[in-house]
């Protein structure tokens, strides 16, 4: 989900409302309302504790995913597709035109598999196959404009509910989130270089 180009205005605390209550009540997982105790990191690479902060930070990750995921609005919620179906849509709203035998990589199965895959999300209308033009033994599969839509939708939806949740939180958290996410997309950033460069050597 790319961050918001600009952060929502939020109401600074006033004398009346000390930032101990703001940061008490951004301790707490927003899926079940129980509190967490922070973990104090000593700011070395290999501390001890990095398996169990990183083991935390999945599981509220998880827990945002089951927060947005109650919202029986969400477009994806109103398709028909399966789960397997709906990762070749993400693949292809990502990857662009793909071959059938890269759609089988990325999924990890057979290249019969995912061409039955492919067939029913076709059959959607969500997608459509054509020869690729510099080998017309390959046929490449990419979205048609109904399939644009709904990814695109999925993730203007998912946009508005991430945001209506940040609006919640005060102007000091924000700041720091976006300094956070700085470096999270940053590093998203040097793993997807890397995962692209593994691609290209692979036989």
């Amino acid at each position: 989900m790319e961050r918001p180009a600009t952060w929502p205005a939020q109401q600074e605390p006033t004398a009346d409302e000390p930032h101990e209550e703001a940061a008490q009540q951004s301790m707490q997982d927003p899926t079940r309302g129980a509190a967490f105790t922070p973990v104090q990191g000593s700011g070395d690479d290999q501390s001890t504790d990095r398996p169990e902060i990183i083991a935390r930070l999945a599981e509220l990750q998880r827990g945002l995913g089951r927060f947005f995921a109650r919202d029986r609005s969400m477009p994806i919620m109103a398709s028909n597709l399966t789960m397997q179906q709906l990762k070749v849509v993400v693949l292809l709203s990502y990857q662009g035109s793909t071959s059938g035998q890269e759609l089988a990589r990325h999924l990890g199965v057979g290249l019969g598999t995912v061409t039955g895959i492919v067939d029913r999300v076709v059959a959607q209308g969500l997608a459509t196959r054509r020869e690729d033009p510099n080998d017309r033994r390959i046929r490449r599969v990419e979205l048609t404009e109904a399939g644009r839509r709904l990814t695109t939708e999925m993730l203007d939806a998912g946009a508005a509910g991430y945001r209506r949740l940040l609006e919640r939180l005060d102007t000091g958290t924000l700041r720091t989130m976006e300094t956070v996410m700085g470096k999270i997309h940053e590093a998203m950033r040097q793993m997807e270089a890397e995962d692209h460069a593994g691609d290209h050597q692979a036989p």
